[in-house]
């Protein structure tokens, strides 16, 4: 597998000893790091390279996951571009759409929402975004995508 000299470097520079398919702590793969870190150039390099889109850490979550934790919306529409599962359920059952919702993060909600997350998933204990949303600004977008988007039944 052909690596650049970035992302060679950048693999070394963060512990994975040069190796794309190395993890850190909790399964962190390659891609997880660059997607917390927001680093779009590199986790472009994983991709172009044969990085697991698929992989998930030791608590379940994808990298998608991880770009929410700190806002990355142009890494976001990266990993959704490159078909990273949008709605990956972790071990508790909670999506990447769940965790902003409940995590007061509305313009990432609303990103997730606009690229098709599901609206009705809910965790292993039944609870949906729209359930644990931290802010008005979630439950005004979770309700307004409930009503365009009712439960099948």
């Amino acid at each position: 597998m052909w690596q650049s000299h970035d992302l060679y470097a950048w693999l070394h520079a963060e512990g994975f000893g040069g190796d794309l398919d190395a993890t850190l702590p909790n399964a962190t793969t390659p891609l997880m790091r660059a997607a917390l870190k927001g680093d779009i150039a590199i986790a472009k390099q994983i991709l172009a390279s044969g990085g697991n889109i698929a992989a998930r850490n030791g608590d379940g979550n994808n990298a998608l996951w991880l770009a929410c934790v700190e806002g990355h919306l142009a890494l976001l529409d990266l990993l959704i571009e490159a078909g990273i599962d949008i709605d990956n359920r972790n071990d508790n059952g909670a999506t990447a759409l769940i965790y902003v919702a409940s995590s007061g993060r509305a313009e990432v909600a609303a990103l997730l929402l606009a690229r098709g997350a599901d609206i009705h998933a809910g965790t292993l204990d039944g609870f949906t975004a729209l359930d644990l949303a931290a802010n008005i600004d979630c439950l005004n977008l979770l309700r307004a995508a409930q009503k365009n988007n009712p439960a099948k039944v």
